[in-house]
């Protein structure tokens, strides 16, 4: 077996591990999944009532593309979290002992955090449907927009696997969070930046996640996307652009930092 077959072996191993434990506690997982559902009704319809949407239609519809890529960036603090778990148990040293390629571990984890993203994400699509949102480009679009939702959530993954490597402390989560959270809501996806103040509106549109929102928008045909800023005219490139830049810098350092520790 080659190199990369080696890895593969190893990651889906180390895969199924976290999706042995996911079984069971099946508790923690739909917590997990509801949460989400909990921001789409909270912000759909306490609060969405006195938004208006840039070119007019549906706020709920200019929500839940934007709602779904804020899940796919929060995702980094279960994948902090259970990283910087096994570290600090001991549990990543016991894996270095054993006979596996350096980087199955922190594969392993991407795989298993990636499909528990998708799962969230279709449960996220399924309540949208039943609060009214609704695409309109027909089914390769919807195949696109998710495809950007899940690279950005790949991209924003390696990012939590090198800071739980790093940190190596599952408490840290909470710091973590205060970094996050602004990522997420300093953004296009609850307002327009047209709606900001200058300095504020620069910030939002440099933000990789208003790249997801925008293409995600554009590809399912929801309102809200204002054509003349840089991200509206760009935002497809930008989607794919931002999460590969990402990517390229945090992937290698995962896996070198997991190589390192204990050094």
């Amino acid at each position: 077996m080659t190199s990369v077959g080696w890895v593969m072996a190893d990651g889906w191993t180390l895969t199924r591990r976290a999706l042995l434990h996911w079984a069971r506690r099946p508790a923690q997982v739909v917590v997990g999944l509801l949460f989400p559902v909990l921001m789409v009704v909270m912000f759909g319809y306490l609060l969405g009532g006195g938004i208006q949407v840039p070119g007019g239609g549906g706020y709920r519809e200019f929500l839940l593309p934007g709602m779904f890529a804020m899940s796919m960036v929060f995702g980094i603090e279960g994948t902090f979290s259970a990283v910087a778990s096994d570290v600090a148990k001991g549990v990543t040293d016991r894996f270095r002992t054993l006979p596996m390629t350096p980087g199955a571990v922190v594969v392993g984890r991407a795989a298993a955090d990636l499909l528990n993203s998708a799962l969230g994400l279709l449960v996220m699509m399924g309540c949208g449907l039943l609060v009214g949102w609704r695409w309109h480009e027909g089914f390769g679009g919807v195949v696109a927009a998710v495809a950007l939702l899940l690279w950005l959530r790949f991209a924003f993954l390696w990012l939590g696997v090198y800071l739980g490597v790093r940190l190596a402390r599952p408490e840290a989560v909470v710091a973590l969070q205060i970094l996050v959270w602004p990522v997420g809501f300093l953004s296009n996806a609850f307002t327009s930046p047209s709606d900001m103040p200058g300095w504020l509106a620069f910030l939002a549109e440099a933000n990789p996640l208003s790249a997801t929102v925008t293409a995600t928008r554009e590809l399912f045909g929801n309102p809200g996307v204002v054509s003349g800023s840089r991200t509206a005219e760009h935002g497809l490139l930008l989607a794919v652009l931002w999460p590969l830049a990402i990517t390229a810098v945090f992937l290698p350092l995962s896996v070198r930092r997991y190589q390192r520790l204990g050094d």
